[in-house]
């Protein structure tokens, strides 16, 4: 989940259906880089080729107790959110995972790699560690890691990203297993109950001239399926500090692939965007509403294509959506997101309608020999 206004600052990953741990909605890594100490070998990680209710309701436990101890402050998935990201398919790509257990048996941390599939992303892989704190500086981690990076290497896949909380035990378990440190990103919430009704009304009713607003649940209307490749695409040349993570290539297909996913996963989809009068889309916002209606939405990609900025649109459409979650979904009591820490444009418009910074996460990219 991430906000995205001017190629000036890098961008984090922005895909909806990626179906990553709402840290962000981002990956992590939680093992302390601590000495281990000598025991019996054990069992090394289980692959879940299908994963049942059972393999699913461990997964969860240990991610939860993972986030709880890890990011103060960020909402563990629920059950279904879980079961649904191991079991429900990603766009252009495929996920293997692992279970490992104690000697008792019980699970006790967990991986997964998310493989990419389409051109201009097939040389990535994505990484997901998570190990139970009651349970950690016994190599559960480290075997984790090990049977990810093999993945790696039979898919041969040259490049493993992952994320971790800055300056947290993931963060040190990372850099000392040679993962380079490639974007630092602001976590940031906005309370909806804090947004003054004037203060939103200004930003949402700005006249803009030559523009208009307009809306959409789910899939993109017919006649906007174009103009939505188009300013997605328009994202692609944007910088990402020194992260690899490739570029797609949108048209109106995926554009609609990217929402039935989305929706088969059980989570609601919100878009607005600024329509020229032209017929470009000029910028849009997207938030997405996990199932269950947790009361934290996420923001996904707020971007304004580069022929049109400098007009204020991403605080418009922002605002507008905003306003939208007000009426449309009262249950939703805050949005997350995250920044860049140098993109100080698109922070600019987050602060200036109330978000607050409240964590940072960092992006680490391991080079992976296949041969």
């Amino acid at each position: 989940m991430t906000d995205l206004i001017d190629p000036s600052g890098p961008k984090a990953r922005t895909d909806p259906t990626a179906c990553t741990t709402p840290t962000t909605g981002v990956t992590a890594l939680s093992e302390p880089a601590l000495p281990e100490p000598a025991l019996s070998e054990p069992a090394p990680p289980r692959p879940l080729p299908h994963v049942t209710d059972a393999d699913a309701d461990a997964w969860h436990r240990v991610v939860a107790a993972s986030m709880t101890h890890d990011l103060p402050g960020a909402l563990p998935p629920g059950p279904e959110q879980i079961r649904a990201r191991l079991t429900k398919p990603a766009l252009d790509s495929h996920r293997l995972t692992w279970l490992a257990a104690g000697p008792d048996g019980v699970p006790v941390g967990v991986a997964g790699l998310r493989l990419f599939g389409s051109a201009g992303r097939d040389h990535l892989a994505e990484l997901e560690l998570h190990v139970d704190p009651a349970h950690r500086r016994l190599g559960t981690g480290s075997r984790l890691l090990a049977a990810a990076v093999a993945a790696c290497r039979a898919e041969g896949r040259r490049s493993l990203i992952t994320e971790a909380a800055a300056d947290g035990p993931g963060q040190a378990f990372a850099e000392q297993r040679g993962f380079r440190g490639a974007l630092t990103l602001d976590h940031l919430l906005l309370r909806l109950d804090e947004v003054a009704p004037a203060d939103l009304a200004k930003a949402a009713d700005a006249e803009h001239p030559g523009y208009r607003l307009t809306g959409w649940t789910g899939a993109v209307p017919d006649g906007l399926a174009a103009a939505f490749a188009a300013a997605k695409n328009a994202m692609n040349d944007m910088p990402m500090g020194d992260l690899d993570y490739g570029s797609v290539a949108w048209d109106a297909d995926r554009v609609r692939a990217m929402a039935k996913v989305v929706a088969d996963r059980g989570d609601t989809l919100l878009t607005i965007a600024a329509v020229h009068d032209d017929g470009t889309m000029a910028g849009y916002t997207e938030i997405l509403i996990p199932q269950g209606a947790p009361p934290r939405a996420q923001q996904y990609d707020t971007a304004v294509v580069p022929g049109h900025r400098g007009h204020g649109l991403g605080l418009w459409v922002k605002a507008a959506m905003v306003r939208r979650l007000r009426a449309e979904h009262p249950g939703v009591a805050e949005i997350e997101t995250d920044n860049a820490d140098d993109n100080v444009h698109m922070l600019a418009v987050n602060h200036a309608l109330g978000f607050r910074p409240y964590r940072r996460t960092r992006e680490f990219q391991l080079d992976v020999p296949t041969s």
